[in-house]
């Protein structure tokens, strides 16, 4: 019995360490390229949350969710009439879409949409508790939140599971537009 229970408590440390050793260390810049790998643990300057932590957010809508995950792009040389339908996203119900506003560097166009965006969800108060989410494994809230603290927000948190964590939660999941971008 003491050999069984040895076994299990060694196997569940193990596990966690090699949890802690696939996550990436916390970069002194934002992710440029190779964006679903793994991401850090830690935000400097925000709170990261876990998807219990999100959902009590969520639930007593003491946040506003942004989700930042890139939309499909439309596929080029499509034949003259062919309808173009996006994959629908779902997303946390109530969510603000910004997509491609995670990537590295972005354009300025790109920058002012998410300045106006999170100007618009925040209410204009840098104070305003903001939740940045994307997929698992997704560097582009890393950055997005990232960014949006680099605009003087002081309560912004992290979703790192994303979607995908709160889809295996069961939460519920309403389907999402986007917000209108600059060049649409």
């Amino acid at each position: 019995m003491k050999a069984g229970l040895i076994g299990v408590v060694l196997a569940a440390l193990a596990s966690a360490a090699a949890s802690a050793q696939e996550k990436a260390p916390e970069p002194d810049d934002y992710r440029m390229e190779n964006f679903r790998s793994p991401v850090p643990a830690t935000l400097k300057g925000a709170r990261v949350l876990t998807t219990d932590e999100a959902e009590s957010i969520w639930r007593g809508k003491r946040g506003v969710f942004i989700d930042v995950l890139p939309r499909p792009p439309k596929p080029k040389n499509l034949p003259a009439g062919t309808v173009w339908r996006d994959k629908p996203r779902l997303d946390i119900p109530g969510s603000i879409w910004l997509p491609d506003t995670g990537y590295g560097k972005l354009a300025p166009a790109m920058e002012d949409y998410l300045k106006r965006g999170i100007a618009v969800a925040s209410h204009g108060d840098k104070a305003a508790p903001l939740v940045i989410y994307c997929q698992e494994d997704c560097w582009m809230s890393w950055n997005a939140a990232r960014r949006v603290l680099s605009y003087g927000y002081t309560n912004v948190a992290w979703y790192p599971e994303g979607t995908d964590g709160w889809e295996r939660a069961l939460l519920p999941t309403a389907e999402a537009q986007p917000e209108p971008r600059p060049d649409e």
